[in-house]
Formats: structure tokens, sequence, C-alpha cells
């Protein structure tokens, strides 16, 4: 039969039909010797075994629209990345590290603001501001009291969405709205750390409505940018593409070179500059990776 992985956890994996039925399968030991990894999100054939109809084994990984390798997941459409007003507090240049990852792995983005019932009207403005500018879509809205959420609705209808974000921002909180079957465990926040504790502690996908599916992954308090060459961070920012070909050299990274157009928009605020600062501090770090 074919079907779904929707969650792995301690070497099994269970396997979806689409329809009612859930298969507890183990992976073949032939993908070990392959290097390939089942994942969550994944395609397969399995092969159910005579003595119980309830369990069996992943025989074939099907072909993959794409895969993702933070989240470790495979075959979305979008990816909905969370943050919050307040509790934890915003960062953006967390918020650009999640946004370089997925710009790196050609996964599209719409950026959810939550907890609008607990932040200010300006501070969610700003963050609106700051990133519909640079081209990505943003929904705000309440996970916990429902304000905003048609819109949101509207963009996940019909896609296979991943949530992204660290931990104590909501995802959860959302997914239990919008799919009360679920029962994913929410938690406040660590009183000591002023952030969220990881109450998902496993990817798992969920069918929230026909043909549209939530994933769901753990949350996480940092994050490393993805294995980039120096020259292609530039590439990455969307509110770049208009200036990029106007600087006076070739090579420019546009950080302190003469006749750089990306600098002097940033200075400008023809974009954030915010999001600029960014940039340079993300240059900096690759830089300091490459002497090791």
């Amino acid at each position: 039969m074919q079907g779904k992985i929707i969650k792995g956890i301690g070497g099994f994996y269970y396997v979806h039909d689409g329809d009612r039925t859930l298969v507890e399968c183990r992976a073949r030991g032939t993908f070990r010797l392959q290097e390939l990894k089942p994942l969550v999100g994944d395609n397969v054939r399995i092969r159910l075994t005579l003595e119980d109809p309830g369990s069996g084994y992943i025989e074939e990984l099907l072909p993959r629209k794409n895969t993702l390798i933070r989240p470790a997941v495979a075959n979305v459409d979008q990816a909905l990345i969370m943050v919050s007003l307040q509790r934890p507090a915003f960062h953006p240049a967390l918020l650009d590290r999640f946004l370089l990852w997925m710009a790196w792995q050609q996964v599209p983005v719409v950026i959810g603001l939550n907890k609008l019932d607990m932040g200010s009207a300006r501070d969610e403005g700003l963050i609106r501001d700051m990133y519909e500018r640079a081209g990505y879509p943003v929904c705000s809205f309440s996970a916990k009291t429902g304000m905003g959420l048609p819109a949101l609705i509207e963009r996940l209808a019909g896609t296979s969405t991943v949530l992204a974000g660290v931990s104590g921002v909501g995802k959860s909180t959302l997914l239990n709205r919008l799919h009360p079957e679920a029962g994913a465990e929410t938690d406040g926040l660590s009183r000591k750390l002023g952030r969220g504790r990881h109450t998902t502690r496993h990817s798992e996908v969920f069918c929230w409505e026909k043909n549209s599916f939530l994933i769901d992954t753990p949350g996480f308090s940092s994050l490393d940018l993805p294995p980039l060459e120096e020259a292609d961070l530039a590439d990455l920012y969307p509110e770049f593409e208009t200036y990029r070909d106007r600087c006076r050299f070739r090579d420019c990274r546009h950080l302190k070179e003469k006749g750089c157009a990306i600098r002097e928009a940033a200075e400008q605020e023809a974009f954030s500059r915010q999001r600029y600062e960014n940039y340079c501090r993300f240059m900096e770090e690759l830089k300091g990776l490459k002497k090791y």
C-alpha cells in the first residue's frame, strides 16, 4: 500500500493511507546502506506484515518535491514562520536566520505574527512594515483568541505548510485551534529564561481540512546560518534584488565598498536598515566560520 509518513519516533514511522488506516512501520535496512533516511512528509510504499496488519515495513521512498534540513521534513509547499509580539520577545535577527534557511531551501514563506492580543499596535506595524517592504507576506493574529485568523487560514488552505519558529511562539496553540483533534501539548514560558519550553518533541503531519496539511515541528531557541558561501548571502535577501547590479564592483560584498548601491539604499532607508545590519553581522559570521 502507499501512504504518507505523518510521524517518526525512535526508529518507528507512522504511515497514513490518506483515509483511515495508520500503520506502524520500520524502514528496511537497505535505506541505511544507501544512506537514505525517511522523513516526516515522505510519500512511501509499504508492505504489511502477515502477522499484524497494523504494522509493516517501508519498501520505497517515492520521489520528493523538496527536502528541508532545518526542520527535517519533506514535500512542503510553504513555511509559516511564527514569531510573537510578546513572550517571547521578537528578535529580528533570529527571524532573519529562519528566512535565510527557507530561501536557501527554496521554500516560500509566510510570516505569522502571533499574540496580537498582547502586543501594541505600534510594534505590530513596525514589524509588518519591515518585512512587507522586503517582499514577505505577513499575517498578524492571535492563536489564543482567534483574532486575525481568517486571513491566515486563507493562506494555509489547500497547502502542505510546515510550522517553524522558536519555542513559545504559539505553534501548538495555533495547531489546536485549527485542528482540535491534534491535542498538541502547550506550555507557558520559562520564568527564569523568558522563553518557551519545548512542548513539541517530534515533527508530525496533521490534516486540518481537505487537502490542507500542517506539519508541526519542535521549536528551538537558536539557529545557525545555512552552509553558505559569502558571495551567496546577498542573493537570499529579496529587497537587495533591485540594487545588486548597480554596485560599482561586480564582486561587491555590500559592506564597506565604495559605490555599493545596497549600502546606500539601506542608509536612505529604501528598505529596513535593521535587516541590512543583520546582513552585515551574518557576513562577518560566515567569514569567521571560514577560518576554522
